[in-house]
């Protein structure tokens, strides 16, 4: 991925997991990234817009699963 913008330090070890299923769903042609939690994506705005911007990159959109009925 090309960016002007510089990933947040040690972003790229810490979301390892997310990086990889974005390249594993691009490479299947799978159009939707589904997560169980938001804070697959971030923990702070320089995560989520770096994650963000790494999905928009590779055409993907991005669902958030809901959470189990009680919680």
């Amino acid at each position: 991925m090309k960016s002007i913008r510089k990933p947040p330090k040690g972003y790229e070890s810490k979301f390892a997991d997310f990086i990889a299923m974005c390249a594993k769903a691009k490479t299947d042609g799978v159009s939707d990234v589904v997560v169980d939690a938001p804070c697959v994506i971030g923990d702070n705005y320089e995560e989520v817009m770096e994650s963000l911007s790494r999905l928009a990159s590779a055409n993907l959109a991005l669902k958030v699963a809901a959470p189990p009925a009680g919680k």
